[in-house]
């Protein structure tokens, strides 16, 4: 082996090990970031007002204010039919939305780069809640507004119409009840949870 082939190698293997620690690093950084640690840093949306929107409703004619709202605690959850973790946590929504009522909690569910159709489908298949506003989010205007990342994608409003959590992934039963009830009762909530299952768009 000639030196000019020995120096061809050794360029060639450092190549090789620096792509394989940038990997690693990088590796470490989103399994930090799509862990369960709810002290990561909160999305720019937290303490803001929720963003002043008009949006269809998926099934009839009329639109939702979202200021409309106000005075009540509003989860707003942004979904797609193709999404797996949107279906995982459905049955929790729709559970949760129902046993909430009674204390002036609002759910709004905003379909995202999905087709009407294909969301009413969705609904038919697995259930609608009830209560449970669901509105179309005409030209992702809704998802840009909210900072939406990836799907599934949930927010909590107070009643004042602050933005006062995030959750980054699917929501579960357990959380949904924490969260609702942390609020309802005036406490501190985790501002941002990131769970499994992010499913990134763009």
């Amino acid at each position: 082996m000639t030196p000019e082939q020995t120096r061809r190698g050794s360029v060639v293997l450092w190549l090789i090990l620096a792509a394989g620690l940038a990997v690693i690093v990088l590796g470490v950084i989103f399994a930090g970031r799509l862990g369960s640690d709810p002290t990561l840093t909160p999305s720019p949306l937290i303490g803001e007002p929720m963003p002043d929107l008009v949006v269809p409703y998926l099934e009839f004619n009329e639109d939702l204010h979202l200021a409309d709202l106000r005075g009540d605690i509003v989860v707003v959850n942004f979904w797609s039919s193709r999404c797996l973790s949107c279906r995982a946590e459905h049955e929790a929504l729709v559970a949760a939305a129902a046993d909430f009522a009674e204390f002036d909690v609002s759910f709004v569910g905003v379909l995202y780069q999905d087709s009407v159709a294909n969301g009413l489908d969705f609904l038919a298949e697995s259930g609608r809640g009830e209560p449970y506003l669901y509105v179309e989010d005409v030209g992702s205007r809704t998802a840009l507004e909210f900072g939406v990342l990836g799907l599934p994608e949930t927010y909590f409003v107070g009643r004042t119409g602050t933005i006062v959590g995030k959750v980054s992934g699917p929501v579960s039963r357990e959380l949904l009840d924490a969260t609702l009830e942390a609020l309802i009762l005036g406490r501190a909530i985790d501002e941002q949870i990131v769970t499994d299952d992010v499913e990134v768009v763009e």
